[in-house]
């Protein structure tokens, strides 16, 4: 089958992807105003579905260029999405937290949505990215991204709570703001982890493709800017005892360090990472 096939396979699927995840986020919110679980119920099953036709997607893309789907803007951008709404998956399932999954519907509907506008043209791979390295090193980041995103979410709902007085409703659909400051120091945590899985696999990698563990390209700087705010909410957390609001805001200024890492860097500080 020609590449064209797959691209044209792609392209449905993607749009059936986007469909699925606005159509959560909407009955999301549905489930806020209603107050009914039911619907709650329902978003998380069309999520489902969603990511399971997302990750179709991205294996057929995959199929179609010949490689992994990771190595430009478009690619990274779906993927950047794929792995927030499996993280925001498994901790909606884990905690049994659906409410995250309304605060967490809209980001990854703004982050597939910027894919949207990407081209999806599939080009050659330059020689320095024809490496087994590439899949170790986006993939991590992906998942990375992906937990600091769930964190921002839930800085987001913890710093929200206070407004909303007393609601029983929302007291029993949201977790105590001790709980919600467990989770999103255990959704920091799996970003940091992954973050640095991400960080030595791309020294390796460089190194192999380039001669140098590190070249302070923009966005090697600023992923270990990332990492360094990150590393510090952990330290002042563990060692200070650290927590509530400050670690919250701190959490939520991470994440825009995350987003100015993939996109602002990209956009205003080209290097030898520009192609993604």
């Amino acid at each position: 089958m020609s590449e064209g096939f797959f691209l044209k396979a792609e392209n449905v699927l993607f749009t059936i992807t986007m469909l699925l995840y606005f159509a959560s986020m909407v009955i999301y919110f549905i489930f806020l105003i209603s107050k009914n679980d039911k619907a709650a119920r329902i978003a998380n099953i069309i999520m489902t579905v969603g990511l399971c036709l997302h990750t179709a997607a991205l294996v057929i893309r995959g199929i179609g260029a010949g490689r992994l789907p990771l190595t430009n803007q478009y690619e990274f951008a779906t993927s950047f999405a794929w792995g927030l709404c499996l993280v925001s998956l498994i901790f909606i399932r884990k905690y049994r937290f659906q409410v995250l999954g309304a605060f967490s519907a809209p980001v990854i509907f703004l982050i597939i949505g910027y894919a949207a506008m990407q081209s999806k043209d599939i080009h050659e791979l330059m020689p320095a990215l024809r490496s087994n390295w590439l899949g170790f090193h986006v993939s991590t980041a992906i998942i990375s991204y992906g937990s600091f995103g769930v964190s921002f979410v839930l800085a987001l709902i913890f710093l929200m709570r206070d407004r909303i007085g007393e609601n029983s409703f929302l007291d029993r659909h949201i977790p105590s703001r001790e709980k919600l400051d467990l989770i999103g120091y255990r959704a920091v945590s799996l970003g940091l982890l992954f973050l640095t899985f991400c960080i030595i696999t791309g020294s390796i990698w460089a190194e192999r493709a380039w001669g140098s563990y590190w070249s302070w390209d923009p966005k090697e700087t600023w992923s270990l800017i990332t990492w360094l705010i990150y590393a510090l909410y952990l330290h002042l957390r563990i060692r200070r005892g650290w927590r509530g609001k400050s670690a919250a805001i701190f959490a939520a200024i991470g994440f825009v360090c995350v987003l100015f890492t993939y996109i602002g860097v990209n956009t205003f500080l080209p290097g030898i990472h520009s192609y993604a």
